[in-house]
This record gives structure tokens, C-alpha cells and sequence, in this order.
């Protein structure tokens, strides 16, 4: 059996052609993801449901599947947004109508499956589905035939069903709040999108694009400095991939001079995020912090990871009973500060707890 190739990023082939119809990654961990749906692109007819986390990037590979797919690859591709399909108009939206149907049907109307005829449709957030709708879209995919309301006639139709999720259905099957045989239809082909904290070695390589798209906002970026890359390693983006385009965007508006992004080009998203410093001890731990720089060597970067993993060191040992209260405490997610804890190392058992008084740990 041939072994796969080495990818070493975006500069491989398969990384190239999926940058190229705006699916940027550096990440090596996702090359199976891309060899994955490059495959699936060949394979015209079947159905693909993508996973992963709002904002992950499902739209943007489910638009590259569908251009890589040589046989609907120029026809349409149209997107159905799940959650805005109200249930009184959504099989008129989906499958058409005839004139006077029903009241305010003063004209025939085809529906997103004709639309999409030919070519691929996109059912974004399928997990919103409405129960009504779903055995009617799992009867078209299973008979690619659409019945327009009011009509008692019917019409094939030839079209690539790409479902995506952002929270995983086989739970909801079990809940019975998805129709499992909808989602064996859905389910032939699985590829599911990490969030972008899972995907540290593609920030630089996203960053450097976004901030190509937004040139017209600034100018352009050639660089992003290794303290900010490292900064923004630490940050949770739940968000994902749209929050990070968000924060290039705030940057790149702040932005005066230069061609490369360093920390000092940091936009926090709200000012709430700021920290009022007159008569606060963080002004001191500031003060510290640079004596440690100018002093004794040590740059931005491992200063702000050092003071990070002592102030988790320091919850630990002082802070609440569970995670989940010291994440509370730290006014992080519970998520984030085991992220950050694996990385440093650390566990609940790592220090001595010195609990409060009147604590019942």
C-alpha cells in the first residue's frame, strides 16, 4: 500500500487548491481532513455532513468540496440557512409553490432544490431542522423528486446534499429530537472541523490571509511577530475562525504604519475587556514584569507565559475546591483552563491546596 506524502503545510499541493477556494490551514493535524474531502469531492453523489463548532470554517469547505466536484463544479450552490426556515413558509422555500397554494401565493415559485438543480445545497445548521421538515427532506434525498406545495405533481431533481452541524447529532438521535434515519442519509461521508484552539499552527497562516482579504482596510501585511503569535495561542476564540477575522479586521482598522502585526496591534473585542490600572495591583505586577524583560533577559513572550502559568500555580493553591470553580475565579470557561493547565503541565494535585478559612475543601 503507497503511503501518503508528508504535509508540511500550505505549501503542499492539497493545502494549495483548498487556500485557493478559501480554506487556509498550516496545520499538519488536518491534512487527513483535506485528503478527506478532496476525495469526497470526486465523489458527486453522495451525501457529506460536516461537524465542528460555529464558526469553524463548514461553509467555506463545503463551498471548496463543491468547486473541486468536476460534475457541479460551475453549477449553483445554495445555501440553506436551517434556523431561519420558518415552519409556515419553509416547504414553500425548499420545494416551491403553485399560484395560490395559499393566501399570498399570487404567483408560482420554484423552491432551493430547483435552484440548487444540478449543483450542491448547502443545509447549514441542520440540527435546527424543524421535526416537521425533516422526514420531507429525507423523502427528496432518498427519491430526488420535489412535490411544490399546492401541486400533486412531482419533478426530479439532481442535486449534492451538504449538511453541517455545530453540535453533534448522533446525541440528538439518541434524544429523539433528530430522526435517525435522516441522519444515516446525512452521515455517508463525516468530516468534522477541530476548533481553531485544537489548531494552534494555523493562526499565523489565517491571520496573513485575513489580512490579504482586508487590505483595502490598511494596506498590506507581510509578517505576524512571534509574540503575538504567541499571545493569541493563549486566547480561547470561541468564535473560532469568524472571531479571529473579526479581531485582523479591528486590528488592521487600528493599524497606522508598518507591514507586520506585533502584540502591540492587539484590539481587545469590547473595552470592557480593559483593565483600569491607576491603583490596581496588576500596575505592579506590570512594573515586575518589565524589570523581568530590561533586567534579566527574558523576552515579552516567555515573561507572559511564565506570569500565566504562576497565576494558575497560585488558583490552584489557593482558589476553589472543583475546575470548574477556579475557571469561575479566573473569569475563563472551564475548557480554556484545562487547555491551559495541560499545557503548563499542571493538574488539581500539582500544588499544595491552602484552602480559605471556613473553606470546606
Amino acid at each position: 500500500m503507497n503511503t501518503p506524502p508528508p504535509f508540511p503545510g500550505p505549501n503542499t499541493q492539497l493545502g494549495e487548491t483548498f487556500a485557493r477556494l478559501g480554506f487556509v490551514t498550516g496545520a499538519a493535524s488536518l491534512e487527513p481532513l483535506l485528503r478527506q474531502a478532496h476525495k469526497a469531492a470526486r465523489i458527486s453523489d453522495v451525501t457529506i455532513l460536516l461537524e465542528g463548532e460555529t464558526g469553524t470554517g463548514k461553509q467555506v469547505l463545503a463551498r471548496a468540496i463543491h468547486e473541486l466536484d468536476e460534475k457541479r463544479s460551475g453549477r449553483p450552490f445554495v445555501t440553506v440557512n436551517c434556523p431561519t426556515l420558518t415552519e409556515a413558509l419553509a416547504e414553500s422555500e425548499l420545494f416551491g409553490h403553485h399560484r395560490g397554494a395559499f393566501t399570498g401565493a399570487v404567483a408560482g415559485r420554484k423552491g432551493l432544490f430547483h435552484a440548487a438543480n444540478h449543483g450542491t445545497l448547502f443545509f447549514d445548521d441542520v440540527n435546527d431542522l424543524s421535526p416537521h421538515l425533516q422526514p420531507k427532506l429525507l423523502d427528496v434525498i432518498q427519491r430526488q423528486v420535489v412535490r411544490p406545495v399546492g401541486s400533486d405533481q412531482e419533478f426530479p431533481v439532481d442535486v449534492r446534499i451538504i449538511a453541517a452541524c455545530n453540535q453533534a447529532l448522533r446525541p440528538l438521535v439518541n434524544q429523539n429530537r433528530f430522526r435517525a434515519d435522516l441522519y444515516h442519509r446525512l452521515n455517508v461521508i463525516h468530516l468534522r472541523l477541530p476548533p481553531l484552539r485544537q489548531r494552534p499552527a494555523d493562526l499565523r497562516e489565517l491571520v496573513l490571509a485575513f489580512a490579504a482579504r482586508h487590505a483595502s482596510i490598511f494596506g498590506p501585511i507581510d509578517t505576524v511577530e512571534p509574540e503575538l503569535l504567541a499571545f493569541l495561542k493563549t486566547q480561547p476564540f470561541p468564535g473560532n475562525v469568524r472571531e479571529l477575522e473579526n479581531t485582523v479586521q479591528r486590528m488592521l482598522f487600528a493599524k497606522t504604519q508598518g507591514a507586520s502585526f506585533t502584540l502591540a496591534d492587539w484590539i481587545p473585542e469590547t473595552s470592557d475587556e480593559k483593565v483600569e490600572l491607576h491603583g490596581n495591583p496588576v500596575n505592579d505586577a506590570a512594573d515586575r514584569l518589565w524589570e523581568a524583560i530590561s533586567s534579566r533577559g527574558f523576552s515579552f513572550a516567555q515573561a507572559l507565559r511564565e506570569t500565566e502559568r504562576r497565576v494558575i500555580e497560585t488558583a490552584l493553591r489557593m482558589g476553589g475546591c472543583t475546575r470548574r470553580e477556579l475557571a469561575s475565579q479566573l473569569r475563563t470557561s472551564e475548557r480554556t483552563l484545562y487547555h491551559k493547565m495541560r499545557a503548563y503541565g499542571l493538574s488539581e494535585r500539582s500544588a499544595v491546596k491552602t484552602p480559605p478559612p471556613h473553606s470546606p475543601c
